[in-house]
């Protein structure tokens, strides 16, 4: 079977327009990994900051590849049966109250307990078949016959344990379910990892994986970013605020603005039909990017001249 869409990934400039169409803004390195790592066969490990758009990649390459997107979201104490398979015991409990009537005819002919369990025993893979198997998100990303996307995010904030059993399933892109047997994808799924950078992740599943660190962007492509996604901004007001926001990264705080915050942010002002920033402005504004009440203090004690700086840059 063919990998999804060859045309999709026949070159990195393709890729930056198909991303485009679909409201994603591929920097040339983005483009870049996204090309190899389908080339290669191998699964993407995301890192970056929290808020610049790094499950965003994985939903956009879905809607580009036109394939369904798959999510397994990490957390502590996740486990195989949360992220791979469990049995449906309610329906073989329900199955097993409705063939009751049924065991006398089973049991028929049985003259002790040795031979009641021998003809048990016939009946036992009725009940752990795929009728009565509930796939997570790993297997139904095997289970796909046409391709998926698998994203498999925050990474980082699943244990060692998860980590060394995910390392398995990426290498050989199957698994064992010992009453059913193995189970392979026809199509390996595109797998995207992310991490916010909480833990350190393992050398081996960063081997196995094309390693993309995706930072804050610079102020052109921010403001390609905005106009995607607030397209009603003026381009005046965008570079303004594209301005304070880079100028308030530099500055001490608890957490700098994402990129979905500046996105949050210029469609805000557009609801209040702003033109222009301006001092008072902002400040009644500030809550829409910035969380922390200390990082509030610390842009008002600059809220001037980081203003003025930005209408300026027009």
């Amino acid at each position: 079977m063919k990998p999804y869409h060859d045309r999709a990934f026949v070159s990195i400039e393709t890729i930056q327009r198909g991303f485009a169409d679909v409201g994603y803004v591929c920097s040339p390195q983005i483009a870049t990994t996204l090309y190899l790592a389908y080339h290669l066969g191998k699964p993407i490990l995301v890192e970056g900051p929290a808020g610049v758009g790094k499950t965003e990649l994985a939903k956009a390459s879905a809607n580009y590849l036109g394939a369904p997107l798959i999510r397994l979201q990490c957390y502590e104490g996740l486990d195989e049966s949360k992220a791979l398979y469990e049995w449906k015991y309610g329906k073989q409990l329900l199955y097993t109250q409705i063939l009751k009537d049924k065991l006398n005819e089973v049991m028929q002919g049985a003259e002790d307990i040795a031979s009641s369990i021998d003809r048990l025993r016939q009946y036992n893979d009725i009940f752990f078949s795929s009728d009565f198997l509930e796939p997570r998100p790993l297997l139904k990303a095997l289970q796909q016959e046409a391709g998926a996307v698998l994203l498999v995010d925050e990474v980082d904030k699943s244990d060692q344990e998860f980590e060394a059993f995910l390392l398995e399933m990426l290498s050989d892109f199957q698994v064992s379910i010992p009453e059913i047997g193995t189970i392979r994808a026809d199509l390996k799924p595109f797998v995207v990892l992310t991490s916010n950078n909480t833990r350190e992740m393992s050398e081996a599943l960063k081997r196995r994986c094309l390693h993309l660190f995706i930072p804050f962007p610079d102020a052109k492509l921010e403001r390609a970013i905005i106009q995607t996604h607030v397209p009603d901004l003026s381009d005046d007001l965008r570079r303004q605020l594209v301005s304070f926001i880079q100028q308030a990264r530099d500055l001490d705080l608890k957490k700098a603005p994402s990129v979905s915050e500046t996105i949050d942010w210029a469609k805000v002002l557009v609801l209040l039909h702003a033109s222009s920033l301006n001092p008072d402005l902002v400040r009644e504004t500030l809550n829409v990017f910035l969380k922390f009440e200390e990082d509030i203090e610390t842009v008002e004690e600059h809220l001037y001249g980081l203003t003025r700086k930005a209408i300026e840059t027009v």
